[in-house]
């Protein structure tokens, strides 16, 4: 079942509806995620891991990250990867998210399986979030993934 859009109030998510999406999609790329355990990216990819998730890394710069192989962006990850990722995480800074969501929009065009863009905690770009939105994706911003998933579903 997909979260709808129309769920929003005001372009916000409501808790019940963030929950749902954390309990129902389990396959998340994380863009701008490090190999440094210093930097939230990769606390928030380790814990989501810890968490049942299974992570597509996307870092241009990396090999891999948490043992998991890394690709320079959505659309270079291999097809079997690509159409299976249901949340795309962005730890970018907020200017390239137009640029990240006209990839996940590609990919949801392609498969049919993404359903959500996650911009993280900072991370806002109404731009973006309205071209996701046209596309069908759900849009959460300036939310952290795992904070989220602490509060509503416990650590």
């Amino acid at each position: 079942m997909l979260i709808q859009v129309d769920r929003e109030v005001g372009g916000c998510l409501q808790d019940a509806d963030i929950r749902e999406i954390l309990k129902r999609h389990k396959v998340v790329a994380i863009v701008g995620v490090s190999r440094d355990p210093s930097k939230d990216s990769h606390r928030v990819a380790e814990y989501l891991k810890s968490k049942g998730f299974a992570i597509v890394p996307i870092n241009p710069f990396v090999n891999e990250v948490l043992g998991e192989k890394a690709y320079k962006s959505l659309l270079d990850a291999p097809e079997d990867a690509q159409k299976t990722i249901e949340i795309v995480d962005v730890f970018r800074p907020s200017d390239e998210a137009v640029d990240i969501v006209k990839q996940a929009v590609q990919l949801k065009d392609r498969y049919g399986v993404l359903n959500v863009v996650w911009m993280q905690l900072g991370i806002v770009n109404e731009h973006a979030a309205g071209l996701a939105r046209k596309a069908g994706l759900v849009v959460v911003m300036d939310k952290c993934m795992m904070q989220q998933h602490k509060r509503l579903l416990g650590a």
